[in-house]
């Protein structure tokens, strides 16, 4: 009994170790721009997905975003970008600890670079961004419309619309139901470490990037200013359900 129980200890520290050496070697080896650094949480065992999706929606969008915009998104992807191989090699080897790390760096890089102050002037732009299905399994979006229900009651409206839209299309009647008996007054307005409004068990299809944004990536944060709004696709329309 005692050697089963060393040999599953053993085995789980391996794991750990295993999970953050490649992650560790991954960002050591990826450049300062671009996406490539937020790709290093992908695939391993210890998965955090959407921070390499929201680099590759930000650059995709940059040349629909003003002078401003552009320096948010320039500043806020740098900001994420150094402070993952910063802060990685001195957190715990926990995955749990990995993610909170990540969660909070989210949270420090927006509010930094005001994201807030983005997402007022760009609210169609950033509409890429608020999407239902991306929600699930909870991680980096997750953070990411927390905080946006943080930019006053404009955009806790908006974020709630859109959601309860999208939730509604792919789920009926039950999203409507939470439309009617729970709208969101400015006191019960989501704090950045709660689950959104609009949680539920179960995951869908994440959206993967399109070659466009893939070949963004290559471009890098540094390249933003030199976007320009027709070398892009127009987002997406979404239709929208009031709420």
């Amino acid at each position: 009994m005692v050697s089963l129980k060393l040999t599953l200890s053993f085995s789980l520290l391996s794991l750990l170790f295993s999970f953050s050496a490649e992650i560790q070697s991954c960002l050591v080896s990826s450049g300062d721009v671009g996406c490539g650094m937020f790709q290093c949480f992908n695939n391993n065992s210890c998965e955090i997905q959407g921070l390499h999706h929201i680099c590759l929606t930000l650059l995709h969008n940059a040349g629909r975003f003003d002078s401003q915009g552009k320096s948010f998104v320039k500043d806020a992807l740098r900001c994420m970008a150094l402070g993952l191989r910063q802060r990685f090699s001195c957190v715990s080897r926990r995955c749990s600890a990995v993610k909170e790390m990540v969660f909070s760096l989210q949270r420090e890089c927006y509010s930094k670079h005001q994201l807030c102050l983005a997402l007022r002037d760009h609210m169609d732009t950033m509409g890429n961004l608020v999407q239902f299905h991306l929600l699930f399994p909870p991680g980096p979006y997750v953070e990411l419309i927390n905080f946006l229900l943080t930019c006053g009651d404009e955009a806790r409206s908006w974020v709630g619309r859109r959601l309860q839209g999208q939730c509604t299309q792919h789920w009926g009647a039950l999203c409507e139901s939470f439309g009617s008996s729970c709208s969101l007054s400015q006191s019960d307005a989501v704090q950045p470490t709660t689950v959104p409004p609009l949680t539920a068990q179960g995951a869908l299809l994440q959206q993967q990037p399109t070659r466009a944004a893939e070949a963004d990536d290559r471009s890098g944060p540094d390249q933003i200013d030199n976007a320009t709004e027709s070398g892009f696709p127009l987002s997406e329309k979404t239709k929208v359900t009031s709420a």
